[in-house]
């Protein structure tokens, strides 16, 4: 067999699986990903194959190595990061019962129910309270309204859970994506009996699998997932990590006082720390290891907003070459102004407000697409701001932050987000910071590097850093303070939209 020079990160989705291998510096030798489908059976229901989820994760395993060309037997281990929360349910002889994805609405009134009646208690033992997409949500409403399937459930997984059952046969789940989940108690991280009652349910510690930290060795490739995925039989296989905190260690961050920001489909903001914060403002608290927990703020208002005006304002119907280059250029010829308009990125909603609503504000005669489209940057990092004002309110001291994700791909974001922020903004050489931080993990586990912060210096590399203008300082701190002003004055209008929109029996 050869030397094991290799590392492959996996990086599980709500629909794309990606398949990265890395060499032992961490430079990207490979890739290769496949977007799945998405089922909507009823509505506020989200569900997908999880047949076809291993079929797509063998399938771009395969041709990741073969794109690669190398023996599958210099791969040293294999890390897999995934979505957190969501149901993943199996049978006992190991077949799928129900996947359900993070995007599934379907608990929203139990979550709401469970919260008035438990929500305080919950959030001291798991640092987190009940919401719709919630793993033990998600358990409670099979538990009351499908009892057929929740009868059939023997183990409840969690996405790249599955992927690693498929590849080593083991039923194993690590403590951040379960903490991520609400599933264990916190600082300890983990499994509590007091915490499952507390959701109702008080049958389901057997439904749990094992519970090991993220860079534990779960198992080894099978010899039927080798023949499967071209892998070689016994590779080492890591518990791996909740995909948030994975983004962030492939994008060097995981000390104390350092921020990982994603600027993706949602705002994730994330502030390390080597003790849990406990405020009930912030959405949750992660645990990762022993002293090494990650405070996390997020909502579906970051470059999503920017995803859907392209599509619905640019492409509308056709395709372009690269729209998003197009429309950087027009944010670049714009000098920006006082008086320039506002946008408010809720076009999915606000993590202080189901029914606020999207809007661009203040538009006169002589501004064009590119005072939009500057208003529509400006204000997605304005919300990235107010999560990260309410991480500092928390007692968190940020010291620096990456970001990744869509957003920093482009020229101008980066460099608007250290303005807003206040922060000097990194951003990494690799693109696939989800499998990278999985792959650094497998390092870990397997004695290659001894800890997080040895495989963020060796690798991990910054492609650019962004500090902030300080003669943009007072412009972003009177445009921010509209920014809040406005939101505040329009929350009576968009709560009138809510309600006629709810009185003409639409559903949301």
């Amino acid at each position: 067999m050869p030397e094991p020079r290799y590392l492959l990160g996996l990086d599980a989705g709500n629909t794309v699986i990606k398949a990265v291998l890395f060499d032992l510096g961490g430079r990207q030798v490979a890739s290769d990903a496949l977007d799945g489908c998405t089922a909507l059976p009823s509505p506020s229901h989200v569900e997908r194959d999880l047949a076809e989820l291993w079929r797509n994760a063998r399938t771009v395993i395969g041709r990741c190595l073969a794109a690669a060309g190398v023996d599958a037997g210099a791969v040293a281990a294999i890390g897999c990061a995934g979505h957190g929360n969501g149901l993943y349910g199996l049978d006992a002889a190991g077949e799928p019962v129900i996947g359900i994805q993070s995007l599934d609405a379907r608990a929203a009134a139990l979550a709401a129910e469970t919260d008035a009646a438990a929500g305080d208690a919950l959030y001291r033992l798991a640092l987190q309270r009940p919401w719709p997409a919630q793993t033990p949500m998600l358990m409670a409403w099979l538990r009351r309204h499908r009892p057929d399937l929740w009868e059939r459930i023997a183990t409840v997984f969690l996405c790249k859970d599955y992927v690693t059952f498929r590849l080593t046969g083991e039923r194993v789940s690590e403590v951040s994506d379960m903490s991520g989940a609400g599933l264990v108690r916190l600082p300890e991280g983990d499994y509590d009996d007091d915490l499952l009652a507390l959701y109702g349910l008080d049958d389901a510690r057997a439904r749990l699998p094992r519970l090991i930290e993220p860079t534990d060795i779960a198992g080894h490739v099978t010899a039927e997932a080798a023949r499967e995925t071209g892998l070689a039989a016994g590779t080492p296989v890591i518990g791996g990590f909740f995909d948030v905190i994975s983004s962030a260690i492939g994008a060097g961050v995981v000390r104390a006082g350092e921020a990982s920001i994603i600027a993706g489909s949602w705002s994730i903001n994330q502030v390390f720390s080597d003790a849990p914060v406990a405020d009930e403002r912030v959405f949750m608290v992660c645990r990762f290891g022993p002293r090494r927990f990650v405070t996390i703020e997020a909502s579906a208002t970051s470059a999503a907003n920017l995803e859907w005006y392209v599509r619905e304002l640019i492409e509308r119907g056709g395709h372009y070459g690269d729209p998003f280059a197009a429309l950087t250029d027009r944010v670049a010829a714009v000098r920006p102004r006082g008086d320039d308009p506002f946008f408010h990125p809720f076009l999915y909603g606000a993590r202080d407000g189901a029914a606020s609503r999207a809007g661009f504000y203040g538009l006169a005669g002589w501004h064009g697409e590119g005072h939009l489209l500057r208003a529509l940057f400006e204000g997605v990092a304005f919300e990235h701001r107010r999560h990260i004002d309410r991480l500092r309110g928390a007692g968190l001291v940020i010291s620096r932050a990456a970001l990744s994700g869509g957003g920093a791909r482009s020229p101008l974001w980066p460099q608007i987000f250290a303005d807003v922020l206040g922060l000097p903004v990194t951003v990494a050489e690799a693109r696939e910071t989800g499998a990278l931080g999985a792959a650094i993990g497998a390092a870990v586990a397997i004695g290659e590097i001894a800890d997080y912060e040895e495989g963020i210096a060796r690798m991990t590399r910054a492609a650019r850093t962004f500090s902030p203008d300080g003669a943009m300082a007072d412009h972003y701190a009177r445009r921010f303070d509209t920014y809040v002003e406005l939101i505040e004055t329009l929350r009576g209008f968009w709560s009138k939209l809510d309600t006629t929109r709810n009185a003409e029996g639409e559903t949301r």
